[in-house]
């Protein structure tokens, strides 16, 4: 009881990781990601190619394909940004990475520069879903922010806190 009572709760607020119009979980046309197999999140229908870090914190992975990364944050959450559906066939084409695995990035950093032409007319969708990976171990708690126009590295989509 008195460690609940003196516990601190950490929180963290989570940017869009590009410019463009936010889109809920549900309506992004693929199941991985509608379904929320890979976790709790949000997309973005680029207006830009360039992607950003949504927060502070260490690049634990770049895709062999360029077309994703992930982030663990200060808080503990892994953020997978996925650049586009079935961008994978790309096999990394239209995609230019700016970081490396082991990085320390910063909210608002250019992760990845994505030519957003290319991936229209060689994928199924731009759309970029950005997702908790560890969200179903139950660590946080999500608070969703109702905005539709984002701007990349400013415009905070969701906030973190943990339980």
């Amino acid at each position: 009881m008195f460690k609940k009572m003196f516990k601190k709760d950490k929180e963290e607020a989570i940017v869009a990781p590009v410019t463009g119009q936010l889109v809920q979980l549900e309506d992004v046309p693929d199941p991985v990601f509608n379904q929320k197999m890979m976790g709790e999140g949000i997309a973005v229908k680029p207006t830009n190619g360039t992607v950003v870090a949504p927060a502070n914190g260490e690049i634990i992975q770049v895709a062999d394909t360029k077309h994703a990364f992930g982030i663990r944050t200060e808080l503990g959450q892994e953020i997978l940004v996925h650049i586009g559906l079935e961008t994978v066939a790309l096999k990394g084409e239209g995609f230019h990475v700016l970081v490396s695995l082991g990085d320390k990035v910063t909210v608002g950093q250019p992760i990845v520069e994505a030519d957003l032409d290319f991936i229209e007319k060689n994928a199924s969708s731009t759309v970029i879903p950005m997702v908790v990976t560890n969200s179903m171990e139950n660590k946080f708690d999500f608070d969703w922010k109702a905005v539709t126009d984002v701007v990349a590295g400013e415009t905070v989509v969701f906030e973190a806190k943990t339980k």
